[in-house]
């Protein structure tokens, strides 16, 4: 791939100093800072790069502070002791302050065809290997979006914009630098990251950004199941689930992740499973905007429960029983899955357990109910529950209707209404009371 092929936008570097923008440094993290300021006084430059930068121009808080040098990686794990190095497809320093990491990454460069050790493409232009290191010209070039490619330089506080960055954070567009069919190519998450990133912040897609994604959404089969994961946390994670979704799903970004899903979007019963999916994003969004907690494993139980419903009633009609069905269909589904996202068993158990408490709710007969209420995962199967009735109404929703009455219930109101279902005994049964041992039998009080 020659020079000329990777960039589109050319090249022109324009400095602001410090009293023509807005980043200060008590802004930064004190650990961002300390980095820059000590690779700055070992001889090497040092700059804080994209989101970074990004997000303190946009004055909204970063998630974190990329920092980047012309130190190589080894020579910045001897520089700081409380380092490591990471990756196999770029190579990276991890400084580790407690639970705050700062990742340092070497000045990228162009790529050398004939040095397959350090840089390396598949028959497609994905790069697997990218290992090369050069200047901060060129590692402008390298970078995805204009608005990432902003460098804040610690020796004098000024920012370098290569690729008209703060004029396109300015117009609150987004902008890839370089031709976008072959950035695309090199890496098709960055069709993801598009998406992601025009609605963290608002920005519309610039016409060059958004024309090739539809055609060229199937190279995200090539990207590892592990990756993917990782990426759909961020896109569904966020805080801005809805969004991502719909705006997935308008690029045809949404069937290379989830083609069991984008199958039934597309049959007659597509308007359930949309409303479900919707309904347990919104639900997400909410919870993440409000700084309260949320799993993956509530999220997957949400996107698979219709797929997972279409495997079980095929197995129910060929004669297995209810239970088998559901067992063997909890783990195909999830096998189907894992081609495309590979979630880690920590997120598959509790997902597999909602599935199961759904049938656990609907047989509420005698002490049954009390059980369900009692168990450990009853919380996230219920709100499932209410998920579902939205999405579904009729049993779903009435069910839903009753678990409320019930966990807003009394003892002696749940009770009652576990009778009204004509299911007899809905007493709980009583573990025998322990005898307490006498003062004689004990050798004494304590």
């Amino acid at each position: 791939m020659s020079r000329e092929q990777a960039i589109q936008l050319e090249p022109q570097l324009q400095i602001h100093p410090r009293k023509s923008h807005g980043v200060s440094r008590s802004d930064i993290s004190e650990n961002a800072l300390k980095v820059l300021y000590r690779l700055h006084k070992a001889g090497y430059d040092a700059y804080l790069v994209g989101g970074g930068v990004r997000d303190l121009l946009l004055r909204q808080q970063p998630k974190d502070f990329d920092i980047a040098t012309n130190a190589t990686p080894e020579q910045v794990k001897r520089l700081f002791r409380n380092s490591r190095l990471v990756g196999r497809r770029f190579r990276l320093a991890h400084i580790l302050f407690g639970r705050d990491v700062i990742e340092v990454a070497t000045l990228r460069g162009h790529h050398v065809e004939e040095d397959s050790k350090k840089a390396k493409q598949n028959d497609s232009g994905r790069l697997l290997r990218d290992n090369v290191y050069g200047t901060i010209d060129e590692d402008a070039e390298r970078r995805d979006f204009t608005v990432n490619g902003l460098y804040y330089d610690i020796s004098d506080f000024s920012i370098h914009d290569y690729f008209g960055g703060m004029d396109d954070l300015e117009a609150r567009r987004l902008r890839l630098i370089g031709d976008p069919q072959t950035r695309y190519s090199e890496d098709p998450v960055r069709m993801l990251r598009a998406v992601r990133f025009a609605t963290k912040l608002d920005f519309t897609l610039d016409a060059s950004v958004a024309k090739p994604i539809p055609k060229m959404a199937g190279l995200l089969s090539d990207i590892p199941a592990a990756r993917l994961f990782e990426e759909s946390l961020k896109l569904f994670m966020g805080g801005k689930g809805v969004e991502n979704f719909r705006m997935m799903r308008e690029f045809n970004l949404f069937a290379p992740l989830f083609p069991m899903q984008d199958s039934l979007l597309n049959k007659e019963d597509g308007k359930k499973v949309e409303t479900l999916i919707e309904a347990v994003l919104h639900n997400t969004d909410q919870r993440v905007n409000a700084d309260k907690p949320v799993t993956p494993a509530f999220l997957y139980a949400a996107l698979l429960w219709y797929p997972l419903q279409k495997m079980i009633h095929k197995r129910t009609s060929r004669g297995t029983s209810g239970y088998d069905a559901m067992m063997a269909a909890c783990g195909e589904v999830l096998s189907q899955q894992s081609k495309t996202i590979s979630m880690p068993r920590r997120f598959t158990t509790p997902a597999q357990e909602i599935w199961q408490m759904q049938t656990r709710l609907e047989n509420r007969a005698g002490a049954r109910a009390f059980r369900a209420f009692e168990h450990p995962r009853f919380r996230a199967a219920y709100d499932f529950l209410l998920l579902r009735g939205e999405a579904e109404g009729g049993e779903a929703a009435e069910l839903g209707r009753w678990w409320t009455q019930f966990v807003e219930s009394d003892d002696q109101g749940r009770r009652q209404m576990v009778r009204a279902l004509g299911g007899g005994g809905a007493r709980r049964r009583r573990r025998p009371r322990r005898r307490k041992p006498s003062n004689k039998a004990s050798g004494g009080s304590e």
